[in-house]
C-alpha cells in the first residue's frame, strides 16, 4: 500500500509520495501512469516523488501521466516546498530542492496558521540558445522562428526553463487551437526531446495571458516553467517589463525575470486537496 496526497499549484495537479516513509515500486513509469490516470487511477498531470538528496535539502522527481519523467515542473516544485514544510520535513521556511540535477531555492510565505500560503521559487537562469534548449535552431536567442504546423506558420520564441518551450504569441488564447496544433509541434523534429508549446497574448505591459500545451501531458490547467518561459519570451520580444502577472487556465503567477543576477522568480500558491493509500500490488 503506498500512501499519497493529491495537491496542485492553480490547477497543475499530481499525485505526490513521499519516498522518506513509502516503499517505491521499481517500475515508477508504469506506477505513474496507473496513478494518475483521470478514470482508473487517483487523477492528475502525473506523479511526483519527494525524495532525500546529497546536494540540497530534498530531490523531486516528475513523471508525467504518460510515463515520461520530465526534468523539471514549476507548479510541481512549488507543492513539494509546501509538503516539505506543512508535513513536519523541515522547520525552515527557505531551502533549497533538487529536480533534474539543478537546485532550485525556495522562499515560503506562512499563513497565520503557520502553514505555506506562498511559495516563490528562484528558478536559475533562462537558458535561450537554439542548440541548448535543445533545438536545431542556431542562435541566441531564437525569436519568431517560423515553424509550419497545420498549414500555417507559427512564429516561435524558444527558453529552456529546466526544460523546453516554445512560445507563440496570439490574438486570443481562448480560441488558439492548443489541442491540435500544440501535440504537433511538441514532437516536430525540430525538438530533440519534444518541447512545451505556449500560446500567449499580452494584454498590458505588466499583464500576459497564456495556454500550455505540456509535453507527455497534453493541454494543463498551469504550467510554472511555461509561465517563467512565456515571461523571458515576452521580455525578449519588447511586450512586457520585467515583472508581471501570468494568468493561467488554473489562476495567476507572478513572475520576475530580476536584471541584477539575470535569474526568474516565480511566486504562487501551493494546495492540498486530499491524503489516499494507492493499493499498489
Amino acid at each position: 500500500m503506498l500512501r499519497f496526497t493529491k495537491m496542485h499549484g492553480i490547477g497543475n495537479d499530481y499525485v505526490y509520495i513521499n519516498g522518506f516513509t513509502e516503499t517505491l515500486p521499481p517500475n515508477l513509469p508504469d506506477l505513474a501512469i496507473r496513478i494518475a490516470h483521470r478514470r482508473f487511477g487517483v487523477g492528475g498531470d502525473g506523479m511526483i516523488l519527494i525524495l532525500p538528496s546529497d546536494k540540497a535539502d530534498f530531490r523531486m522527481r516528475m513523471f508525467n501521466n504518460d510515463g515520461s519523467e520530465s526534468e523539471m515542473c514549476g507548479n510541481g516544485i512549488r507543492c513539494v516546498a509546501a509538503y516539505c514544510h506543512d508535513r513536519g520535513l523541515t522547520d525552515k521556511t527557505a531551502f533549497t530542492i533538487e529536480s533534474g540535477g539543478k537546485i532550485k531555492v525556495m522562499q515560503l510565505t506562512l499563513d497565520a496558521s503557520g502553514n505555506t500560503a506562498l511559495v516563490r521559487v528562484d528558478m536559475g537562469e533562462p537558458v535561450t540558445d537554439g542548440f541548448a534548449i535543445p533545438s536545431v535552431f542556431q542562435g541566441d536567442p531564437i525569436r519568431m522562428q517560423p515553424l509550419k504546423a497545420e498549414g500555417k506558420t507559427w512564429p516561435l520564441t524558444l527558453v529552456n526553463m529546466g526544460n523546453p518551450h516554445a512560445v507563440t504569441f496570439v490574438d486570443d488564447p481562448m480560441t488558439a487551437p492548443v489541442t491540435t496544433v500544440g501535440p504537433v509541434l511538441e514532437k516536430d523534429l525540430a525538438f530533440p526531446r519534444k518541447c512545451n508549446i505556449e500560446f500567449v497574448h499580452v494584454i498590458d505591459r505588466q499583464t500576459i495571458q497564456m495556454r500550455v500545451w505540456e509535453r507527455g501531458a497534453g493541454e494543463t490547467m498551469a504550467c510554472g516553467t511555461g509561465a517563467c518561459a512565456v515571461m523571458v519570451a515576452s521580455v525578449l520580444n519588447g511586450f512586457v517589463d520585467r515583472t508581471a502577472d501570468v494568468k493561467l487556465l488554473g489562476g495567476t503567477l507572478t513572475i520576475q525575470w530580476d536584471e541584477t543576477d539575470n535569474h526568474v522568480y516565480m511566486t504562487g500558491p501551493a494546495t492540498f486537496v486530499f491524503d489516499g493509500v494507492w493499493p499498489e500490488d
